[in-house]
């Protein structure tokens, strides 16, 4: 359990590449009709491998009262979870995928990235549908059966901000969440994956249950980047990618990736609330 709950000290939110939005030039006009997904009915249950009774371990409640910070979930199923930040590259292909193929995701998105404010991060430039439908390309997702979850509203180092600083990132984020979506975000992850215990006060009082790391990022190209010495995916591992030009493609490397090794794609909504994270332990 130690390692599961282990603070990962990462360079940049899980690629060398990534930075946070910076003021500057706007990129390309965003909400563009054409490139706005068409809307469907919500699938009918979850995506994705629910966890089985008995099959996930209690996370400890850590003894300051402060929400826990996870890197991976503790169970011995192979089974790991998908999990996607920022959201500049908007392509209505991939939210087709994830509706079609009943992908179990976690989007983890910020203000500037969705909005298309500022300038966008590198990973992203390029992008054919860069900032392309907005707040309805995020609703398009969760209607797809992906979570919404808080990325903050300007992507950056929360320790470098103070308690206020932190604070009016992740609830102003977390507030427009709601707002834009209908449902409040569970989790945090903090940009870069950089956090000190103010950012878990901080986190608590704008609603997150739980700071939500990874094990491993996804780098262009569907390669898999570990960050443990045997250099192979374990039961209950986050994958970090992040929405950016070629991601269906990538994905769909992944996925087959994935599969090969004997492994499933889990709902990690569902087993944050067995772990007793998010809510009541699932049946």
């Amino acid at each position: 359990m130690a390692a599961m709950l282990a603070v990962l000290a990462a360079a940049g939110c899980g690629t060398a590449g990534e930075q946070g939005p910076a003021a500057g030039a706007s990129p390309q006009a965003a909400g563009t009709a054409s490139a706005r997904p068409t809307a469907s009915p919500a699938p009918a249950g979850p995506p994705g491998a629910l966890p089985e009774p008995g099959e996930v371990d209690r996370v400890p409640r850590p003894a300051d009262g402060l929400p826990p910070v996870i890197s991976s979930i503790p169970t011995r199923r192979k089974v790991v979870f998908l999990t996607i930040d920022d959201g500049w590259e908007q392509d209505p292909g991939f939210v087709r995928q994830v509706r079609e193929e009943r992908i179990p995701i976690a989007a983890f998105v910020t203000r500037d990235a969705v909005e298309a404010r500022g300038a966008a991060d590198p990973t992203a430039q390029g992008g054919k549908y860069l900032g392309a439908g907005g707040w309805d390309y995020v609703r398009s997702l969760r209607e797809a059966g992906a979570t919404v979850e808080n990325h903050t509203l300007t992507h950056p180092s929360l320790p470098a901000l103070g308690y206020e600083g932190q604070r009016a990132e992740i609830c102003g984020a977390a507030k427009l969440i709601r707002r834009r979506t209908g449902t409040a975000p569970a989790l945090l992850r903090p940009p870069f994956g950089n956090h000190n215990t103010l950012t878990r006060r901080a986190a608590k009082a704008c609603g997150a249950r739980a700071l939500l790391l990874w094990t491993a990022t996804v780098q262009p190209g569907g390669k898999i980047a570990y960050q443990v010495p045997d250099k192979k995916l374990r039961p209950g591992d986050v994958l970090l990618l992040h929405f950016r030009p070629g991601l269906s493609r990538d994905f769909r490397i992944l996925l087959d990736k994935i599969r090969r090794r004997g492994f499933e794609l889990g709902n990690l909504d569902a087993y944050l609330r067995a772990a007793g994270v998010t809510g009541p332990p699932a049946p």
